[in-house]
């Protein structure tokens, strides 16, 4: 079966979060009571969830570099400013090997 890129970029936590919901018909109040915690939480991590989704939709095409990297950023694990670094150095690598397989293909 070939998933939707958004759902490929869930981890198997976010997955399970998402059928736990499910289940609960949706209610965040239910899923904090089996989760044991409160309901802003709940809220919080599907907020997360949520974003990830956003994310992988505004980005179909995403290097899976990249994609890792807002990943990270998203779950607090990796500061924005390092994220842009990066992503930077990341991108300008990607151009330069590009550039020398297009020097090499017509040379």
């Amino acid at each position: 079966m070939n998933f939707p890129n958004w759902l490929r970029q869930l981890d198997e936590t976010d997955i399970h979060f998402l059928k736990r919901m499910l289940l609960a018909s949706g209610s965040l109040k239910q899923l904090a009571e089996e989760y044991e915690v409160s309901y802003p939480t709940i809220r919080q991590r599907l907020d997360r969830v949520i974003q990830r989704v956003h994310q992988a939709d505004s980005n179909p095409d995403d290097d899976p570099f990249e994609s890792k990297v807002r990943q990270l950023v998203s779950d607090n694990d990796l500061n924005p400013s390092t994220a842009r670094d990066l992503l930077e150095l990341h991108r300008a690598t990607r151009q330069s090997n590009s550039s020398t397989q297009e020097v090499s293909e017509n040379g």
